[in-house]
């Protein structure tokens, strides 16, 4: 029989949550202040800030889920969490890199000539 998850529990869970998000976030807007800085992004780009952060809690939830997997710290899971969310995009791309190479896993996405010529018509 399962057991009931208390009101607490409940509540703990979805803070934890809340403090990934946040702190994926805060890094992915750090981020985004280093390229506006940096001239490679305009302040006014409210939709690729939007990208950012939504990128960056992705980047957060996943590094989360690693390190609770590993059985970290929470402060090092932490550090990780808002590295993780700094980094965005890249920090996916190098995780992905690292399952093609550990895994062996082809990441090309390979059409047929016929489903080619089918998405032609």
């Amino acid at each position: 029989m399962p057991e009931k998850v208390s009101f607490f529990t409940t509540i703990a869970d979805l803070l934890t949550y809340a403090w990934v998000f946040g702190l994926a976030m805060l890094g992915g807007a750090a981020s985004f202040v280093r390229r506006v800085r940096s001239g490679q992004a305009k302040y006014s780009n409210i939709i690729e800030l939007i990208g950012e952060l939504v990128v960056s809690a992705f980047a957060g939830l996943v590094t989360f889920f690693l390190c609770r997997s590993a059985g970290f710290d929470e402060m090092l899971t932490a550090a990780f969490v808002a590295i993780s969310g700094h980094m965005g995009t890249r920090i996916i791309f190098i995780f992905e890199a690292y399952l093609v190479k550990r895994f062996g896993l082809d990441n090309q996405c390979n059409l047929n000539s016929e489903e080619g010529s089918k998405n032609d018509d």
